[in-house]
């Protein structure tokens, strides 16, 4: 394992910092009534780029309408579990795992461009993003020439958990160090 101070370290820490301020809400606990949905969709105005699970059409088209990205993706219970938690994961001091990919009755809705599902053929996703803002009438923002275009564009693997750690690193919370494994056959495991 070699270490390294990741560059941006501190952002990092401020996210992990953010994360645990955050408040733990359970989706399964959220269903407001169709008129409130509509309500927050109309007055939704930032510019996020956001990974989740499950996504309505009117969530996407509310996130994209302000020239934000959504994208669908699979977490499986130990991945999402490290993902929610992820400094109690960290403190353990085990190597992040892949996160694993969706099982075969969900390959279609993360392979799909109108789910802007993370496994969906990006040229697809673009042309799926133009007819819902046609549907819903609103027009597309080109993102290419936004300011935030890095950040908005920003994807992760399909293995990975966490923006900016990949599998088989170690976050050395006492010693601030991120350690990378050197051994071939880790590099290859850890690898898509």
């Amino acid at each position: 394992m070699a270490a390294s101070r990741a560059p941006g370290r501190g952002n990092r820490m401020k996210a992990l910092e953010l994360l645990r301020s955050l408040p733990r809400v359970s989706l399964g606990n959220l269903r407001p009534n169709p008129e409130a949905r509509r309500k927050g969709a109309d007055t939704f105005a930032a510019k996020i780029n956001i990974e989740v699970q499950w996504i309505s059409e009117l969530a996407i088209a509310a996130v994209e309408k302000n020239g934000g990205v959504i994208t669908t993706a699979f977490y499986d219970p130990r991945s999402l579990e490290i993902l929610c938690k992820p400094v109690p994961f960290f403190q353990r001091g085990k190597p992040i795992p892949k996160r694993m990919l969706p099982p075969e009755d969900l390959v279609r809705y993360y392979t799909d461009p109108a789910n802007r599902g993370y496994l969906a053929d990006p040229s697809k996703v673009a042309e799926a993003r133009m007819e819902l803002s046609k549907k819903y009438g609103y027009v597309l923002p080109d993102i290419t020439k936004d300011e935030l275009f890095q950040m908005l564009s920003t994807q992760k693997d399909p293995r990975q958990i966490f923006f900016g750690l990949a599998p088989g690193w170690i976050v050395n919370m006492s010693e601030k160090k991120i350690l990378k494994p050197t051994d071939e056959r880790l590099l290859k495991y850890y690898s898509s």
